[in-house]
């Protein structure tokens, strides 16, 4: 398994990045709508969840009630690697008020915040990495 273990270089060296959009939470009894392009799907007994930017999810008449800003921290972290979420979870939860859903891709860390406060969200975690360091 490739990625970095070492949570003080994982913070030191995360790197967090806001991709531009907004992205919503949305869910659908079968398959993904036809022009839908998910950047995140879960499979759940109750249905496939779906992370999709709003204007699709708008186009595409799919309910939704939570609008994120999505930041990448764009340090290779290993699947295995122990307390990153944690810590990130609890600066943007102590220092911001801000919620957190983390999606772990193969390569990145994926977060989920609210949208109106995702830019102070990037500063929070660029700050941790600062003390850090």
């Amino acid at each position: 398994m490739s990625g970095e273990r070492d949570l003080h270089i994982l913070l030191a060296t995360m790197r967090p990045e806001l991709n531009a959009g907004r992205y919503v939470f949305t869910t659908v009894d079968g398959p993904a709508p036809e022009g839908l392009r998910p950047v995140v799907t879960v499979t759940e007994p109750e249905g496939l969840t779906l992370v999709v930017r709003q204007e699709e999810a708008d186009a595409a008449g799919l309910s939704y009630d939570y609008v994120a800003g999505w930041i990448t921290l764009r340090v290779h972290s290993a699947l295995d690697a122990v307390g990153l979420t944690a810590a990130v979870a609890r600066e943007l939860a102590e220092a911001g008020g801000l919620s957190c859903n983390v999606v772990a891709g193969y390569h990145h860390d994926h977060l989920f915040v609210p949208h109106d406060g995702a830019e102070e969200a990037v500063a929070l975690l660029e700050a941790l990495a600062r003390r850090s360091h």
